[in-house]
C-alpha cells in the first residue's frame, strides 16, 4: 500500500477536480491511501464530497505581479505571473506544498497543472506523474514554445522569460538541495508525464510523441445530470452550453432562436438566478447540469466554448460543434477542433459575428456532421474506465514494487 497526493494548483473550472476523481477512486480500490489538495475547496464540494479522503487547500499565488506584458502568450509566464517571478516569492509556496507532503506522508504525487507541487515534490525526494490536456502538459522544448499561434510572436521575449522563470526555480531548487532544471518543460511535465488528450485535440500538435508517452484519451466523468426536455417544435435540436461571461451569449440565442432551433440550453449563471437572457417558446433552460449522454444523441449541434471534456463527448457521439472560446487556452482547442471539420471557431471569425450565418452552416452543411462522425468511428474503442486503470498503472510504476511472492 502507497499513500498518493492528487493535487491541482492552476487553472479555473471543475475539469482538474473532475480528473482527480476517478483517479483517487480507482487508488482507494486498489487499497492505497489517497490525499487531495485543491485549488478550489468550495465548488469542488459536490463533485468530492462523498470520496473518503482528506482534501487540503493548495498553496496558490494570491497576490498580482506587476510588469510583464499583456496578453500572456506562454505556460512561463503563467508561471510568472503566478510567483515565479522571482525567488523570494517562490520560497513561501514550495514551504507550503513541503509542509503539506510531509504532513501528509506522501509517497508520489500526481500533479494536474500543479508546478509548484512538483517543485516541492523533488527537494522531499518524491517522484511526480503529471496529467493533464495538451494546453498544461507541453512538449518537452526549451524554451517552451508560445501557445499564441494566431499572432506575432517576439522571439526574444520567449528566451528572456523562459531564463527568469529558470532562474528562480532552479535557485530555489539548489538551496533546498536539489539539482537544477535544463529547461521550464522539465517542471511542467514532471518525472512521467501522462497526456490525457486525443491528437486531434492536442493544443501543441506535437503528432508523434517521444519513447514511453502515448495520448491516453480525455477525460470524461461518469454521465449524470437531468434529463433532457427539449422545448416543443420542429426545429433542429440544439444543446447549448454558455457562460454569462461570454459578451455575445445573449445574441446567440437570439440568433438560434431565429434560425428555427429547439434550443436547450444550460447556463450556470441562469441556474444561480440570473434572469434568462433571452425568452422564446423555442429556448428552455434547464435547472441544473444535463445529462449529455442522453441530450448529445438526441441534438444535431452542440454550442458551447470549448472545454476539452464537453468537446470530446460531442465528438464521440458524432455530433458537430459551433464554439465560443472565453479565453486563449479554449481559442486554441477551438483551432484545433475546427481543423477536423467537426467544429467552427466563432471567435475566428469577422466582427461582428454572423452567428445566424454559422449556425445554418453547421447544421445544413452535412461535411460537418460527417467529420464529427469520423471522430466518433476513429475513437470509437475509446473507454474511460480503461484510461484510469492505466493511469493508476503508471502511479503505480513510480514506486518501487515489492517483490514476488
Amino acid at each position: 500500500m502507497a499513500r498518493y497526493l492528487l493535487t491541482w494548483e492552476f487553472g479555473g473550472g471543475l475539469g482538474h477536480a473532475g480528473r482527480l476523481r476517478p483517479l483517487a477512486i480507482e487508488l482507494l480500490r486498489r487499497g492505497h491511501q489517497v490525499d487531495l489538495v485543491l485549488r478550489d475547496l468550495v465548488h469542488t464540494q459536490a463533485l468530492l464530497a462523498d470520496l473518503p479522503v482528506r482534501r487540503f487547500q493548495a498553496p496558490v499565488w494570491l497576490h498580482q505581479t506587476k510588469g510583464l506584458p499583456q496578453p500572456t502568450i506562454s505556460l512561463t509566464e503563467i508561471l510568472l505571473g503566478n510567483g515565479y517571478l522571482q525567488p523570494d516569492t517562490l520560497r513561501g509556496q514550495v514551504a507550503g506544498w513541503r509542509a503539506i507532503l510531509q504532513a501528509t506522508g506522501a509517497d508520489a504525487v500526481v500533479a494536474d497543472y500543479a508546478p509548484t507541487a512538483t517543485l516541492a515534490a523533488r527537494l522531499e525526494g518524491r517522484p511526480v506523474a503529471t496529467i493533464g490536456i495538451g494546453f498544461s502538459l507541453p512538449p518537452d522544448l526549451r524554451p517552451l514554445p508560445p501557445f499564441r499561434i494566431w499572432e506575432p510572436v517576439d522571439q526574444a521575449r520567449v528566451t528572456r522569460f523562459e531564463a527568469q522563470a529558470l532562474a528562480s526555480i532552479n535557485t530555489v531548487l539548489t538551496e533546498g538541495g536539489g539539482a537544477p532544471l535544463a529547461g521550464v518543460a522539465d517542471l511542467l511535465r514532471g518525472d512521467r508525464p501522462l497526456l490525457c488528450t486525443w491528437p486531434e485535440l492536442d493544443h501543441y500538435q506535437r503528432g508523434l510523441l517521444p519513447a514511453g508517452e502515448a495520448y491516453l484519451g480525455p477525460t470524461i466523468l461518469p454521465a449524470a445530470g437531468e434529463a433532457p426536455v427539449w422545448p416543443e417544435g420542429h426545429g433542429p435540436k440544439v444543446f447549448a452550453y454558455l457562460r454569462a461571461a461570454h459578451p455575445e451569449h445573449a445574441a446567440v440565442l437570439q440568433a438560434l432562436d431565429q434560425a428555427g432551433c429547439c434550443t436547450l440550453v444550460y447556463m450556470p449563471e441562469v441556474v444561480s438566478g440570473l434572469r434568462p437572457p433571452v425568452l422564446s417558446p423555442r429556448l428552455r433552460y434547464a435547472g441544473g447540469p444535463v445529462h449529455l449522454g442522453q441530450a448529445l444523441p438526441a441534438c444535431q449541434l452542440l454550442v458551447s466554448h470549448g472545454g476539452e471534456a464537453t468537446l470530446a463527448q460531442a465528438f464521440l457521439a458524432g455530433k458537430p460543434c459551433l464554439l465560443l472560446p472565453l479565453q486563449a487556452e479554449q481559442f486554441l482547442m477551438a483551432l484545433r477542433a475546427e481543423a477536423t471539420g467537426a467544429a467552427l471557431n466563432a471567435a475566428s471569425r469577422s466582427r461582428p459575428t454572423p452567428y445566424g450565418v454559422l449556425i445554418r452552416q453547421m447544421i445544413d452543411d452535412v461535411r460537418h456532421s460527417e467529420a464529427a462522425q469520423a471522430l466518433a468511428q476513429r475513437h470509437a474503442d475509446f473507454d474511460a474506465t480503461r484510461q484510469t486503470q492505466a493511469l493508476a498503472d503508471a502511479f503505480e510504476a513510480l514506486l518501487p514494487q515489492p517483490p514476488a511472492g
